[in-house]
């Protein structure tokens, strides 16, 4: 195999983090400084009643986190499953499921478009809370269902529900997990063995254990929050999260008109070895050899970086660390006036361990487009132990205007897991893209749902984008008829002008659809539609609302008594 330098599209992002169910509620959250972690549930564990301010075995020091606010809701007939089916997967996959659907949603790859193709799954993923759960119970609980949550599973899943025929692995390096699983999917996609990837990571605490563990090792954040380069740093708040990008080789995206977010320019894994005595304890000297490497692999210079997404959970040993290690690689022939910005969205959300290394992405490729770096939060007194007078390092404590500067924007994503498992990965701004103007001419839309409540839903969904939207409507009519999933209970409208899209949109949300004519009909009937007598090579992609998912609870099912 031919290993190719090419850089490697994120054409496709969803996510679902404390606070922010999809990437455009996780950006509001950045930029309006949000902190969205909060109380332990009482079903994951009783914190108040195992609460010590200080360690003692079985207690924990903190009583909050993140945590999702419908972790346990589910679509499932919309995934083929039944009720019992749902209560007894591993609800991780379930969130895997649902931010995958929307990743590829994203790109405007459809269901049909991806089957069957060499698409490579990698899942990062530590924890595995719901098999401990139901294990717990005892050995009648480990029924033949158990089979379908093994942790080898939430990569295989996705790889079964979209029929994805390329390498399906799930990568446990701790909280270097996803960020690991990245750079492998860009070394198979630069080796030609695939042609697309869906890179994914998954945590959800539904037990005490890891908080427990975490409180006598002194790691846990007694206040439930990452304080990353601050003096108060003590810790890290473990916390739920899903997330699932999709790569392609830029040339193929740009060649089958796919979004690209931001582009993957290159990376290095890495192990600190005995490099700092200790197995556990991160090494100055190793942490900055990967980065070297990194920015090798990548074709930059490191000091034209402009930010870094650092692991940055706040911890008293890392964070000084991982200071000294960009400020040695990142700081070297760095212009004084121009510091490396380094933040955290772990202040943000909290430490989403398996699905840490993809949220840091998800941050960096929306501050990327944007041109906008969210500020750092809990970043009051500078750590007296990093030499801030030496480092060429500023974290930033306000949103940070990055346009202007001349050239497309530089970013590092950095990952470290426990055992010394180490990841950084090389970002680029995307490429721009100039659509053309509307033509003024009438196209029909299409919009369907697996169900009639959503179809109606979805309408609204669309109707109330669409009155803000100023993309051509040429665009946003290819896309819902070519770029889109398509589903059983459908609808369909001809429109000259987005205002009379818009009020058709209303009407059939208000259950008073137009009868749909010409390939609308057609469409409406289950017909395949040749739409390239309808829309030139003139037509854009552009994303649409998600599809609106109907919801139902499906908690840790009771035990069986």
């Amino acid at each position: 195999m031919e290993y190719r330098r090419e850089p490697i599209a994120v054409v496709g992002m969803g996510c679902r983090f404390p606070g922010a169910d999809g990437t455009d509620a996780l950006w509001e959250l950045l930029l309006a400084g949000g902190d969205a972690t909060g109380p332990t549930p009482k079903d994951r564990y009783d914190a108040e009643a195992m609460y010590s301010p200080e360690p003692a075995l079985g207690k924990v020091i903190a009583k909050r986190s993140g945590y999702l606010e419908r972790a346990f809701d589910f679509d499932a007939p919309f995934f083929g499953m039944t009720p019992a089916q749902a209560s007894y997967l591993d609800p991780q996959q379930r969130l895997l499921l649902t931010a995958a659907y929307e990743a590829f949603a994203d790109a405007g790859l459809t269901r049909e478009a991806v089957a069957g193709t060499r698409t490579g799954v990698y899942v990062g993923n530590m924890n595995l809370d719901f098999w401990d759960v139901i294990a717990r119970r005892g050995p009648e609980a480990i029924t033949p269902s158990v089979i379908y949550n093994l942790r080898s599973v939430l990569s295989g899943r996705l790889a079964y529900e979209f029929d994805l025929r390329g390498p399906s692995i799930t990568v446990d390096t701790a909280c270097s997990s996803s960020l690991t699983a990245l750079h492998l999917a860009c070394l198979s996609l630069r080796a030609g063995e695939t042609e697309a990837a869906l890179v994914a990571g998954v945590n959800l605490k539904l037990n005490a254990e890891e908080d427990l563990l975490l409180s006598q090792a002194r790691m846990f954040a007694r206040d439930g929050r990452c304080k990353f380069g601050d003096a108060r740093a003590d810790g890290f708040a473990p916390s739920d999260g899903a997330a699932a990008i999709v790569l392609k080789p830029l040339a193929r995206a740009l060649a089958d008109g796919d979004p690209v977010h931001a582009l993957v320019l290159g990376g290095n894994l890495g192990n600190d070895g005995r490099a700092s005595g200790s197995l556990l304890a991160p090494s100055a000297d190793a942490h900055a050899e990967m980065l070297r490497l990194a920015y090798e692999d990548a074709g930059i210079d490191a000091c034209d970086v402009d930010f870094i997404e650092a692991h940055g959970t706040g911890t008293p040993l890392i964070d000084p660390i991982e200071f000294a290690a960009i400020g040695e690689v990142l700081g070297k022939d760095r212009p004084a006036d121009r510091p490396v910005l380094v933040g955290s969205v772990k202040t943000n959300i909290g430490h989403t361990e398996g699905a840490a290394g993809v949220a840091a992405v998800i941050k960096s490729a929306l501050a990327l487009a944007h041109r906008r770096l969210p500020a750092s939060l809990h970043y009051e007194t500078p750590n007296p132990k990093i030499d801030w007078a030496a480092l060429p390092v500023a974290v930033p404590t306000s949103t940070v205007d990055l346009d202007g500067r001349g050239r497309p924007l530089l970013a590092g994503v950095s990952g470290q897991g426990i055992s010394a498992a180490n990841a950084h990965i090389v970002l680029g701004e995307a490429p721009r893209r100039e659509a053309a103007p509307d033509d003024g001419r009438a196209y029909p839309f299409v919009l369907s749902a697996a169900t009639g409540p959503a179809l109606l839903e979805r309408a609204r969904d669309c109707a109330a984008w669409l009155s803000e939207s100023t993309h051509a409507l040429r665009d946003v009519c290819y896309s819902a008829a070519v770029r889109t999933t398509h589903h059983a209970h459908r609808a369909a409208v001809t429109a000259e002008t987005r205002a009379g899209l818009t009020a058709a949109l209303l009407a059939i949300a208000d259950g008073d659809a137009p009868a749909p004519e010409g390939v609308g009909a057609a469409f409406c009937a289950g017909e395949e539609v040749d739409w390239t007598g309808v829309f030139d090579a003139t037509a854009t992609f552009v994303r649409l609302p998600h599809y609106p998912w109907q919801y139902a609870a499906y908690p840790i099912p009771e035990e069986d008594r």
